[in-house]
């Protein structure tokens, strides 16, 4: 595993990871549109085998399962041990879904074995992204389909900018990060991306970005909690050892800007998501 990329297990597998097991519930129905988008782009067929990226607690790989029913197959890979036990839990009696604890970047999958690779949100924090594409490729049979998601334009997320902000207000700036390192923006810029699938070795390549609405349960109160527990505003709290009490503040903060996002149909924050496809290349 390289370096960098074993900085991502570890964060996906200690703090993060039990948060997102945590927050399970609320981040499947926050990001459900996303994942009805890329399904829907996928068009998954029964029988075939599929390969799921950045599974996570399973909720991708849970749906592929049922699109490609009992005559399919699908794999899971995360590099997050702790994710990946809750994934486990929810697959419990489905015999077409397994999961792998793996680097997708140098895990040796099967060769030529999969019809279709998914992925939401899984393929931002790869080190080399075009070394770990390639690895992907490797795994694919001549002319499988890939279908991925990823976040947009900074500025047009604000799930990521207000969280981001208050916890800034209430407690000053943290270290800048450059958004094109592995992380949930790396994906944002179209041109870089489809120029990481054609080194890579991809054909057929387009993007599609779309503005869609993701779709937390709960009122403001409760959705400001989730926003400050994953998510920038808890990277700000960690790196300053906040205390609760700052923790409260910022999700205040948080919670009166959602409050723009209400609708009859409940919270509805927009966002910007870059939804990519292409093919491996045949023979």
């Amino acid at each position: 595993m390289t370096s960098s990329n074993a900085d991502q297990a570890e964060f996906w597998t200690r703090d993060a990871g039990h948060k997102w097991v945590e927050q399970q519930e609320m981040l499947d129905a926050f990001m459900q549109p996303v994942l009805s988008g890329l399904l829907a782009r996928a068009d998954l067929q029964p029988g075939e085998r599929v390969l799921d990226i950045g599974c996570g607690t399973g909720a991708s790989s849970l749906q592929a399962a049922d699109a490609v029913g009992a005559s399919g197959f699908v794999l899971g890979a995360d590099i997050s041990p702790t994710m990946l036990a809750q994934a486990h839990k929810r697959a419990a009696g489905i015999a077409q879904l397994t999961f792998a604890l793996a680097d997708a970047a140098e895990h040796p999958f099967d060769t030529a074995t999969f019809d279709h690779m998914i992925s939401r949100f899984g393929v931002m924090f790869f080190s080399d992204p075009v070394a770990a594409f390639s690895n992907i490729a490797s795994s694919l049979k001549p002319g499988a389909r890939v279908t991925f998601a990823s976040w947009g334009q900074i500025p047009n997320n604000p799930w990521f900018t207000i969280a981001a902000q208050a916890a800034k207000a209430q407690l000053g700036a943290p270290p800048a990060v450059d958004p094109d390192e592995p992380g949930p923006f790396a994906f944002r810029d179209v041109d870089r991306v489809l120029a990481i699938l054609t080194e890579a070795g991809f054909a057929a390549i387009d993007a599609d970005v779309v503005a869609l609405h993701l779709t937390p349960p709960g009122p403001p109160s409760q959705v400001s909690q989730m926003a400050t527990r994953v998510g920038p505003a808890a990277r700000t709290v960690a790196h300053f050892e906040a205390s609760d009490e700052d923790a409260r503040a910022i999700a205040a903060r948080v919670q009166d800007a959602f409050r723009s996002f209400e609708t009859p149909q409940g919270v509805r924050i927009p966002a910007e998501i870059n939804f990519f496809q292409a093919r491996a290349k045949a023979g």
